[in-house]
This record gives structure tokens, sequence and C-alpha cells, in this order.
């Protein structure tokens, strides 16, 4: 069960954090990969620890996720090499930190069109591949703070772009349904990436997260990977819609 052999992944954010973590999972279970970043030398970087971890094929593509014109070239790229695509993962995402009455307009709107409307834009491109096979997995990263508030860390827009991305799960699952394209969200904790290390080593929260983590600790790199791969398996085909925390526990208190 769960190899994804013969399966086509398209993976946002591969350059960085849990793009990256997502990519190296798929790549274990045997899929080809469309690695999309911005960074695109350290797309080139990645690709030999792909293949070595067992891809079948890698394709490292740069590409804006906030750019309509470059999500749809890429989506003609990866078309062109492989036919079709089977699997998409949005990992991709950053954040401006404010609260409501210190945000800019201007981090506002950066936080909104990286977190949120890449989703739709990379979703709108790649579900019309998908649809001409009548088959698909879309997997869209969240985070806990799309389903709660917080009181530790002041980040308005992140918890918009993330609670918007919830709903966008269900509703792209309830259109896309009798097209063979599932869509699904994981709600990923405190795990380390490039953009939170510096908050999570910080004593102050790791003595919040061990009052507000049932499991007391933050994720471990590879505690996500059951997740995304089953979501991805042709075994979760009557799964849609599922919102699916990751979480240690911090979403059910």
């Amino acid at each position: 069960m769960f190899s994804l052999k013969g399966k086509v992944a398209v993976v946002t954010g591969a350059s960085s954090g849990l793009g990256k973590q997502m990519a190296r999972a798929m790549a274990r279970q045997g899929a080809s990969l469309v690695i999309l970043a911005r960074r695109y030398e350290r797309l080139e970087e990645f690709k030999p620890e792909l293949l070595e971890l067992g891809a079948e094929k890698v394709l490292p593509i740069k590409c804006d996720v906030t750019s309509s014109e470059d999500i749809n070239a890429a989506a003609e790229q990866a078309e062109k090499e492989f036919g079709k695509v089977d699997i998409l993962l949005n990992c991709a995402g950053s954040s401006k930190d404010k609260g409501v009455t210190e945000m800019s307009d201007e981090e506002w709107d950066f936080t909104i069109a990286t977190d949120e409307t890449s989703v739709f834009k990379m979703t709108r491109a790649f579900a019309k591949i998908m649809q001409k096979n009548h088959y698909g997995r879309i997997i869209n990263i969240a985070s806990m703070y799309g389903l709660v508030g917080n009181t530790e860390i002041p980040t308005i827009a992140y918890h918009t772009s993330k609670g918007a991305v919830v709903n966008f799960t269900r509703a792209v699952a309830a259109e896309l349904a009798t097209d063979g394209i599932t869509c699904n969200a994981i709600c990923p904790g405190y795990f380390y990436t490039e953009l939170t290390t510096a908050v999570l080593d910080t004593e102050r929260f790791q003595d919040f997260a061990k009052r507000a983590v049932p499991m007391q600790r933050y994720g471990k790199e590879g505690e996500l990977d059951a997740a995304v791969i089953f979501l991805a398996s042709e075994e979760a085909s009557y799964v849609t819609g599922a919102i699916l925390p990751v979480d240690g526990g911090y979403t059910c208190i």
C-alpha cells in the first residue's frame, strides 16, 4: 500500500522548510517530482538527493507562486514533460507577523497573496490537467492556526490566510469530486523551518509550547510524512474535504 510509483507529484516551496520535507516523503514512495520555488539553484542542489531517495525523475522549475504567469508556464512544462499530474502539494508560504491594529496594508497583502491566493492559482492551473485524466490528489498545507487563534504571537494575516485555505479545501473537494480529484488539507503544529526557528528556539516560546501542546514538544522532521503519503495515495480515494491536524494535540484542548 501507499506506493507512488508511476505518479507525478508537484510540490511548491520545495527549496526549504515543509516543502522540502514533503518532497522527500514523495521521493521515498517512488513518485516522479516537479519541484517549484523561486530559488532555482536550491532546487538543482536538491535534485540529486531526491533521486537517491527513490524518485523516478525530478524536474526543477523556477516559479513564483504569486505569479499566474509563472504558474501557468510551470503547469505547461510539467504536462509537456510527463503528460499528466497526479498529485499537487501546496506547501509554499510566508508571513508578516503583526497584530490586527499594527499590520500595514502591504504586510497583509503579502501574507494573503503568498499563503492563500497562491493556493487558488496553483490549484486552478494544475486541476485542469488532472481533469483530463479524471484523477488527482490535491493536498494543501494549512496550519493549526487556520483552525484557532492564539495568545502568544500576533499574526492576524497568517491566521486569516490559513483559515481561508481550510475552507478553500472543502469547496474544491466538493467541486471536483466527480472529476476523480480529492482535495484535503494538513494543519501542522509547531515544526522547525527557516521561518519558525528563531521563534521556536526562544526560552519563552518553549515554555509556552509545553503549556499549550499536550505532547509538550514541537513536531519532528518526518512526523508529517505519513499524513501526506496517505492523502496522496490511491488508497485514500474516498477521503476528500478532510482537514487533518498534525499538531501534538494543540487543537484538541
